[in-house]
């Protein structure tokens, strides 16, 4: 029994990873494979369920741009100018520069994490179900379970915050403010150059492991209570389900804040 559930552990948090082996580019069927594949593995499941989040996303909100209307909204574009609204006003309270850019980005970054945290209400065994019914034996369908996609918006982010600390401040601008801060004096240039690095580089790493490892830690949650016998399952699974219609939104909400807030600091001018 113990060998049986472990097997459902390691399948459900398996990707479906599509890597080059031995001179041959296929799927992997197992861990041995993957580690064989190296760095240049895709996890083709992370990448369709995002891309799937992403048309969605794009496909509701400009169905509803385009058939807006200046009256009383309702239906879907009620529920549309809801988050619309609710995004905008949090960058006018947390951007203190000046772009054009920051609320399409942060609506984005919200709206999209939002559809991708929200596919953990699905029951655990539905999606990898349906995918092996067509010969898939591993789906791990929530992409924010995986650092590969947390990764992925994070250094988006954090190339966006070194392009505007250069583009306002300009190239020496940028690399004084490394240099001097937090302490102005030539002597201590060594000593801020590696505080500001390592500063600069925990942005990515703190929006990408935040996100991550919340969103993988409920789903390992889940998978356990599924080994659990039936009526059980269902007295764990509503309430832990709840649970997660607070953390799916927060999480969102916390990689947009954080991605406003830095890229508020990138846009100062020293």
């Amino acid at each position: 029994m113990a060998n049986s559930n472990a097997e459902y552990i390691q399948h459900h948090l398996q990707n479906l990873t599509f890597g080059k082996i031995d001179g041959t580019w296929r799927v992997a069927q197992n861990t041995q494979e993957i580690n064989e594949m190296g760095f240049m593995a895709i996890h083709l499941d992370t990448m369709f369920m995002s891309l799937l989040m992403g048309f969605i996303f794009l496909f509701v909100f400009r169905k509803v741009a385009k058939r807006a209307n200046s009256g009383v909204p309702t239906g879907m574009q009620n529920f549309v100018e809801i988050f619309v609204e609710f995004v905008q006003n949090m960058v006018r309270e947390t951007f203190y520069g000046r772009s054009a850019l920051i609320a399409p980005l942060a609506l984005t970054i919200f709206m999209w994490i939002l559809l991708m945290n929200s596919l953990k209400w699905i029951p655990i065994d539905v999606i990898p179900g349906l995918a092996g019914m067509l010969g898939i034996e591993y789906f791990k369908y929530v992409p924010t379970a995986d650092p590969n996609a947390t990764f992925g918006i994070s250094i988006g982010v954090f190339i966006l915050i070194v392009f505007y600390s250069i583009k306002i401040n300009g190239f020496g601008g940028f690399a004084k403010q490394l240099s001097f801060t937090p302490f102005n004096h030539w002597t201590l240039i060594p000593f801020n150059l590696v505080l500001e690095i390592l500063g600069l580089l925990t942005k990515p790493f703190s929006l990408a492991l935040r996100l991550f490892g919340n969103m993988y830690a409920g789903e390992v949650v889940f998978i356990l209570i599924a080994l659990l016998p039936f009526w059980i399952q269902w007295s764990l699974y509503g309430p832990w389900a709840i649970f997660h219609i607070l953390v799916i939104p927060l999480q969102a909400f916390i990689f947009m804040v954080l991605s406003i807030i830095y890229l508020s600091s990138a846009h100062e001018t020293h």
